[in-house]
């Protein structure tokens, strides 16, 4: 059994479940996206099998759950995007963070982490995630084929994975890698600031999935480097201003 150290998302004043915000329940998880499941098939998960849990945020290096196994791979028919806003985790009300979701993209792929949960691990991993990712994240529920990294590896995994769509109100939508840094700069939440968010992610594709491609995450990662230079600059300028004795005008 393995688990994660670090429980971050943890904090203080943390909203407890609501009656009307149930987890999600193991025979009804979501649906594939078109052409990831067979036309008519039933896609069901019991309590009894083990379930996958495909992260592609936060959840690549710090699930926060108990889980049997870890898988890095990929899911098909998604690029990843940071096009949430976040309020809570790594932003606040009067500044939202940016954090990735998926777009749906024909042709693409998307890197992450399948965590295989089993037995009671599994409730315990979805009531957590449910308050995560649902509740305080806005993010929707669905099934997907996750292909492991591994050459030899069997089938795909039918993995459930969590989406934010335009329809949840924390949905912030495209804007350009310039501005997105910007923000993702002066954001941080209850589980640290916005930055870490963007270099952890970022070093994880550099470290475990370096045949990878992810432009929009590294160009990114790249404009907030550049920017951070200049604003570091600036504050040191007003700080040493601020320290030069002022001459009277009398």
């Amino acid at each position: 059994m393995k688990r994660d150290p670090q429980r971050p998302e943890e904090c203080p004043g943390r909203p407890e479940p609501s009656p009307s915000s149930p987890s999600p329940s193991p025979s009804h998880l979501g649906s594939a996206p078109p052409g990831e499941a067979e036309e008519g098939a039933e896609l069901k998960l019991t309590l009894t099998s083990p379930v996958w849990i495909f992260g592609y945020g936060s959840l690549v290096w710090r699930p926060g759950f108990e889980f049997t196994s870890r898988k890095v791979g990929f899911i098909r028919g998604y690029s990843r995007r940071f096009w949430q806003g976040d309020t809570f985790h790594r932003g606040s009300e009067r500044m939202p963070g940016r954090v990735v979701t998926l777009l749906e993209d024909c042709g693409a792929c998307t890197w992450g982490v399948a965590y295989e949960v089993r037995g009671e691990q599994i409730a315990a991993s979805l009531q957590y995630l449910n308050m995560r990712e649902a509740v305080l994240g806005g993010y929707d529920t669905k099934l997907v084929k996750f292909h492991p990294q591994e050459t030899d590896a069997e089938e795909p995994i039918l993995a459930l994975v969590y989406i934010a769509t335009p329809q949840n109100p924390s949905y912030l939508g495209p804007a350009s890698e310039e501005d997105i840094a910007a923000q993702i700069i002066v954001s941080s939440g209850c589980a640290g600031h916005n930055i870490e968010y963007l270099l952890r992610l970022a070093d994880f594709m550099r470290y475990f999935c370096p045949q990878a491609e992810d432009k929009h995450l590294f160009s990114i990662e790249e404009a907030l480097i550049s920017i951070l230079p200049c604003l570091y600059h600036t504050e040191e300028s007003l700080e040493e201003t601020a320290s030069v004795p002022q001459k009277s005008k009398g």
